[in-house]
Parts: structure tokens; C-alpha cells; sequence
């Protein structure tokens, strides 16, 4: 089984976000235009998306969606966290869907892209006729403190002391706080520094044997800064959910939609508990975990599943 390496956009363009809040989301469609619909999404929030991802969809068959969320990526104005919640990304898609005269299609996404596909099928669900998720989050209160204050930190030490000591000891008892004044300081140098430790942690822990390029490629300061002043935002309201598990308590609503969940034994960025609490409130779910994964979408066994998870809803 091959991964379609050459699949090229047929259209590129900027969407005006409905709401006036002046966003202009950079948007790419690739595969064949009167193809099955699939939407992906991107994970972070504020990662933005890439070509790799495009690898996963037959461009004879699927026609899909891949758009950079409100400050991620090619949208302006970049890193922008004003009018910036789940909320709005729901509307965002649900406003480009009738815009590209869809009814309904796949929804794609991994990481905070499985949060996004999650809370749009639920928000929406006589418009998804399947859902493709990989490492699932939920920005949990115990996912967030796991990640961000103690526990990823006991697997990952050297790399957790390094994103620990940027903030002051005074501080450090509430980590995603303390970066939170300093992403959001007026003093742009700070706010570099800052999103350079956060992302790093983030791209240190991600594979489950981790890459020196791919870990330097989350401190490029353009994209660190998008993926740390988002997350963070996003992470400090507690994705705008106003209930800690509301993911888990609106999943009954999905109980006739084909999904599969993709997720990593060796997760360590959102474990693999995140989707054995989800599968017993999904029980249709087709749960996939590979054991020899992290987090990464392009590990090998990742990148399998997900393609043959594909290839099999063809027959959809």
C-alpha cells in the first residue's frame, strides 16, 4: 500500500472568516474536486498545516479540505489569540463547508486535530459521515497537568528541566500559567523565548525516538510563536468547553458514525489513556493502537493505520 506523495492542491486561496473578525484562513484543496469530502485538521492548536499530511488521501478519490486554524500557519493575522477559540474554529468549518457546497464529509484530524474533529461532530453530527482520529486529546484537567506539570516530566527529565528552569522556582507551581504572562507580555523578546521553551518540550517528547531536526524544527521562533501563544490560550481556558469532560459526555451522540481512533502505545504527549476512556464510552469505535509509536503522525505504524483506514472507506 502506497502513501500519495505527489498530491498537489488543485486550488489554494484565503477564506474571510464570517464573524468580521478580519482572520483570513489560508485554506488548500487537493484530490479530485468532485471527490469523496474529507476535512482535516491540524493540530496545536496553532500548528498550521504541511504537505506531508496530504499523504494519506488517494487524490482519484477524496477531495479534501486541509485549512491553517484561526493564527496558525499562512492565516493572518499570525499568532493572534482575539476572536481565537474552539468555538469560532467550529464555525470556521462549518462556514467553508457550505461555502464549498458539501453536505456532509470524513473528518480527519490527530492531536488537538482530534479535539477539533470531536467537538465538530459533536456539534454537528448529521454532517460527518465518518471521523479519523490519532492521538487523542481532550484537554482534560489530568491531560494538561500530566504534559505541563508532572508526569511526562518523570520520562523526558532532561527535557522538562529545561522547560521547567526558563520560569522563575516562584512559579513554577503553576507552568502553564507562567508561560501564560510571558506569551502574552508586550515585550516580543519574551514572548520568542518563551514559545521557544514551550514548543521545544512539546517536539522533544513527540516521537518515541525523538528526532534532533524534527525536535530544532518546533523552536523555529515563526512557528514556535503561533504554537505556544495558541496552545497556551487555548489551554489556560480550558478549550472554551466550560466542563472538563464535556468531549466524553457529548460522545453518545456519535454513536452512528463509522470511527477509528489511531493512537500510540508509547504516547507521551496525550497517553494512551486518553483513548481507552473514549473507546468505553464509544464502543463502536474501531480503537487502533500501535505499539511501537509515540505521538507522530509519521511514525511508521501511524502512518500505516491511518492510510488503510483510508483506503478502507472507500468502501464507506
Amino acid at each position: 500500500m502506497n502513501f500519495y506523495d505527489d498530491n498537489e492542491p488543485f486550488e489554494t486561496g484565503y477564506f474571510d472568516a464570517k464573524d468580521g473578525s478580519g482572520y483570513k484562513i489560508y485554506y488548500e484543496r487537493i484530490g479530485n474536486p468532485n471527490g469523496e469530502p474529507v476535512v482535516f485538521f491540524h493540530g496545536g492548536p496553532g500548528g498550521g498545516i504541511k504537505p506531508p499530511y496530504r499523504k494519506f488521501f488517494d487524490p482519484k478519490h477524496y477531495q479534501v479540505l486541509l485549512f491553517d486554524q484561526r493564527g496558525a500557519g499562512l492565516t493572518t493575522p499570525h499568532a493572534s489569540l482575539e476572536d481565537n477559540t474552539t468555538w469560532k474554529l467550529v464555525e470556521d468549518t462549518e462556514a467553508m463547508r457550505e461555502h464549498f457546497g458539501i453536505e456532509k464529509w470524513i473528518v480527519f484530524g490527530g492531536s488537538w486535530g482530534s479535539t477539533l474533529s470531536m467537538v465538530y461532530a459533536e456539534t454537528h453530527p448529521e454532517r460527518v459521515k465518518a471521523l479519523v482520529l490519532r492521538g487523542l486529546f481532550m484537554c482534560r484537567k489530568q491531560e494538561i497537568d500530566w504534559f505541563y506539570q508532572e508526569g511526562a516530566s518523570r520520562l523526558f527529565p532532561e527535557a522538562f528541566e529545561v522547560y521547567r528552569e526558563f520560569i522563575p522556582k516562584e512559579e513554577q507551581n503553576d507552568l502553564v500559567a507562567a508561560y501564560y504572562k510571558r506569551l502574552t507580555s508586550d515585550d516580543r523578546a519574551l514572548q520568542l523565548a518563551a514559545a521557544k521553551h514551550w514548543s521545544t518540550w512539546e517536539g522533544s517528547t513527540s516521537q518515541l525516538l525523538p528526532e534532533k531536526d524534527f525536535v530544532e524544527g518546533y523552536g523555529e521562533p515563526e512557528f514556535a510563536l503561533a504554537f505556544a501563544r495558541i496552545e497556551c490560550h487555548y489551554f489556560t481556558n480550558a478549550i472554551f468547553l466550560g466542563e472538563d469532560e464535556w468531549i466524553l459526555n457529548q460522545a453518545h451522540k456519535l454513536k452512528d458514525i463509522p470511527t477509528t481512533l489511531v493512537h500510540g502505545r508509547y504516547d507521551v504527549v496525550c497517553p494512551v489513556e486518553n483513548a481507552w476512556d473514549l473507546k468505553k464510552r464509544m464502543p463502536h469505535m474501531d480503537l487502533q493502537i500501535i505499539e511501537d509509536a509515540g505521538h507522530n503522525t509519521f511514525e511508521k505504524g501511524i502512518e500505516e493505520a491511518l492510510l488503510k483506514t483510508m483506503e478502507n472507506l472507500k468502501q464507506l
